[in-house]
């Protein structure tokens, strides 16, 4: 399962390049991340990064995922979102207002809380 990454904000791509660097900084993570690249703008020099790619699998990677993300986007200036989209098309919203006034108590319970819906794929395995 792939989980898609996008970022809103004002320099949109050397933040996801940013974000690419702490995923891929994390063991259980290298490997995983790829970069989506859109095509180039008319008048540019190449294409620009436009979403991330993570494949989740077993063993706490999605807790990887939230974990670093959640510490990533806490240490933004400025507005800065991530969309993360589940395949089921599921998107989890992360923004940086939100967390900087957390304290690490809080900041723990949501990056757990994300992390649960980053796994959690609608499916009730037959329950």
């Amino acid at each position: 399962m792939d989980l898609t990454i996008e970022v809103e904000a004002s320099e949109r791509g050397p933040e996801l390049r940013s974000l690419r660097q702490w995923l891929i900084s994390e063991t259980e993570l290298r490997g995983r991340v790829q970069t989506v690249q859109a095509p180039p703008e008319p008048g540019t020099l190449g294409p620009t990064t436009d979403a991330l790619l993570v494949a989740l699998g077993p063993g706490g990677v999605a807790t990887a995922v939230a974990t670093v993300l959640v510490s990533w986007i806490r240490r933004r200036g400025g507005d800065v979102t991530a969309k993360v989209t589940r395949p089921d098309g599921t998107t989890i919203e992360v923004e940086a207002t939100n967390l900087r006034d957390m304290d690490v108590a809080d900041v723990e319970k949501f990056a757990s809380s994300v992390a649960r819906s980053l796994e959690d794929t609608g499916e009730q395995d037959g329950k």
